[in-house]
C-alpha cells in the first residue's frame, strides 16, 4: 500500500491561519469605525439641539446666528438683517463665546497678514527680461552673419 504523504490538518492550525484577519478586523473596528460613529451622533446631536440664538459656523466657514429652525433646516442671521437658510448637516460646530471678548466681535476672525504691492517679486515669478540691444553695440561678426543671410 502506498503511504500517503498527503496529511490531514487540524482545526487548530485553520483558526491559527485567520487569527490574524480577526485581529484586524477588531482593529479597525476600534481604532476607525467606532470613533467615526461616535463623532457621527455627536454632530447629530448638536444639530438636533440647534435654537434660536446659538451662535454657530457653517461648514463652509461662515459664522452665523441661529434666527428659526425648521424640520431639516436653519435660517442663520449673517449680518444685521440679512438671512439665509441652510440644512443642518451644513453646521459645522456651534460657536462658544470667548470671555473678555465683546459678543459682536468675529470670533476666529481673519488674522492673515497683509499683503503689499510693493513686496518684491520672486525670480520665478518676474517676466523674461528682453536683452538690450541698444544699449551693446554690434560686433563685426554679427554684421557678417546678417549680411550672408
Amino acid at each position: 500500500m502506498p503511504v500517503s504523504s498527503h496529511r490531514k490538518e487540524k482545526p487548530v492550525e485553520g483558526l491559527a491561519q485567520l487569527l490574524p484577519f480577526i485581529l484586524i478586523i477588531v482593529v479597525f473596528y476600534f481604532l476607525l469605525i467606532r470613533p467615526q460613529r461616535k463623532r457621527q451622533q455627536e454632530q447629530l446631536r448638536m444639530q438636533s439641539s440647534l435654537a434660536p440664538g446659538t451662535r454657530v459656523m457653517t461648514t463652509a466657514g461662515l459664522y452665523a446666528t441661529v434666527v428659526a429652525v425648521d424640520d431639516d433646516d436653519v435660517i442663520l442671521e449673517v449680518a444685521p438683517g440679512v438671512e439665509s437658510r441652510y440644512v443642518k448637516g451644513a453646521i459645522a460646530r456651534v460657536v462658544t463665546p470667548v470671555p473678555g471678548q465683546p459678543e459682536d466681535a468675529e470670533v476666529g476672525g481673519d488674522t492673515t497678514p497683509e499683503v503689499s504691492d510693493t513686496a518684491p517679486a520672486k525670480a520665478d515669478d518676474a517676466p523674461a527680461a528682453e536683452p538690450d540691444t541698444a544699449a551693446k553695440p554690434a560686433s563685426p561678426q554679427d554684421e557678417g552673419s546678417k549680411s550672408s543671410s
